[in-house]
């Protein structure tokens, strides 16, 4: 039986199948530019081509790779030292656990003080990382394919069993984009859990520190909006950073394999399209009353309690169903022996924690103002993704709950938004 597990070709394709693997690894480098570039433009109109289409020399920065490498490398560095605690990831097939150190504040504590002292000091001007965004971008795209590549040509030698369930359909393009080895390792560093949450997540908080830096340079002072988009997407980090051992959990670690797709949504996508309010603050600045801001303000912690709250809910009862904090809760009783939350937050939502992120997503873009929709390309596309994201949840849960899920869902009707959706 457990060889037929090992072996289980992978049925049912997603994002498209063949062509969406072929296509989205062409498409997805081509709108963080096209992104980039139309954050300086005049217009920043996401529906038109910026014009001059720049320069081979705009899009390739001699040392841009380099600078690339050398941050991974600092970040990988911090991830091996001796700090924080060792914990047990989710059982895989064969029932056994991975170990991981979980260190991802600390990591981040020690690269706030080499940045602050070196820009302090005057070594490091951080504000020429918005005069040569677009180049780290396409270094971050070159850097995802090269490990994309890497990745898939080392699971061709892994045994069956350390294969994705979701990327082992036999399609070598296919097989490339989704992820074909679950959790690829070289020794005890592990590359998907090391990508998802370090370089790009605290990469995006260096970008948009360089936004505000040149900023200050333009205007003497960074506006308003400006530190809210900063001081709420540096909640929105710190609190993954000191939650760090929940990832563990999630969809992207238990069943994802390490692809294309992760490789360059954890270096490029994230840091370059999530720092894009400040990035389009730097050429088009706003002006924010105070009471528009208090409101902003009031919005994203009404996002970010809901987040943390249903969040905190969930892991504490995957840890351990008897904590104090939720054995209260009701709970239907499944086939796996597993039980299902049908009350707290999860009884008025099935995914709270992305009604939570949604709204501190709004709350991010609206420091941008509402004459222009590209500040507000982060919400569009988080509301995109965390419908697919439900949707392949649904499948998955109704396939390993069954009776038990259809019965979760009669109480529980709404997915996302109460009333609506």
């Amino acid at each position: 039986m457990a060889d037929k597990v090992r072996t289980q070709r992978t049925r049912e394709l997603e994002f498209g199948g063949l062509l969406g693997a072929l296509l989205l690894p062409v498409l997805l480098p081509c709108t963080v530019l096209h992104l980039l570039l139309a954050c300086r433009s005049e217009e920043a109109s996401v529906f038109s081509l910026p014009s001059p289409v720049p320069s081979l020399a705009e899009l390739w920065i001699p040392g841009s790779l380099l600078l690339l490498l050398a941050w991974c490398g600092l970040q990988a560095a911090l991830y091996l030292l001796p700090l924080g605690q060792v914990t047990e990831g989710m059982p895989l097939r064969d029932g056994t656990r991975l170990s991981y150190r979980i260190n991802g504040f600390q990591a981040f504590a020690i690269t706030s003080v080499l940045v602050v002292a070196g820009v302090a000091s005057g070594v490091l001007r951080l504000s020429v990382v918005y005069d040569g965004c677009l180049g780290l971008a396409v270094a971050a795209a070159i850097l995802s394919f090269v490990l994309a590549l890497l990745l898939y040509a080392r699971s061709l030698c892994v045994p069956e069993s350390a294969l994705a369930p979701g990327g082992n359909s036999g399609k070598p393009v296919y097989d490339f984009f989704i992820g074909h080895e679950l959790n690829p390792r070289i020794g005890s560093f592990d590359l998907k859990y090391f990508c998802e949450l370090r370089p790009g997540l605290i990469g995006w908080l260096l970008i948009n520190l360089a936004m505000l830096l040149k900023e200050w340079e333009l205007r003497g002072s960074p506006s308003l909006a400006m530190i809210l988009v900063n001081a709420f997407q540096l909640l929105y980090v710190v609190d993954a950073l000191w939650h760090e051992e929940a990832v563990l959990t999630t969809m992207d670690i238990v069943n994802d394999g390490f692809g294309f797709m992760l490789a360059f949504g954890d270096l490029a996508w994230v840091p370059f399209t999530y720092s894009l309010q400040a990035h389009f603050l730097v050429g088009h600045p706003q002006e924010l009353a105070p009471a528009t801001a208090a409101g902003i303000i009031l919005l994203n912690a009404l996002g970010y309690f809901i987040f943390r709250s249903a969040n905190s809910q969930k892991n504490t009862f995957r840890r351990n169903p008897n904590d104090p904090k939720v054995a209260a809760l009701e709970t239907i009783p499944t086939a796996t022996g597993r039980q299902l939350l049908v009350s707290g937050w999860w009884g008025l939502v099935r995914h709270p924690n992305y009604l939570g992120d949604l709204i501190m997503a709004l709350a991010w873009s609206l420091p941008c103002g509402l004459a222009h929709l590209l500040p507000y390309f982060y919400v569009i596309y988080f509301t995109v993704l965390l419908i697919h994201r439900e949707a392949r949840d649904e499948h998955q849960c109704r396939r390993k709950y069954g009776s038990a899920w259809n019965e979760y869902c009669k109480r529980v009707p709404y997915r996302i938004f109460p009333y609506v959706y």
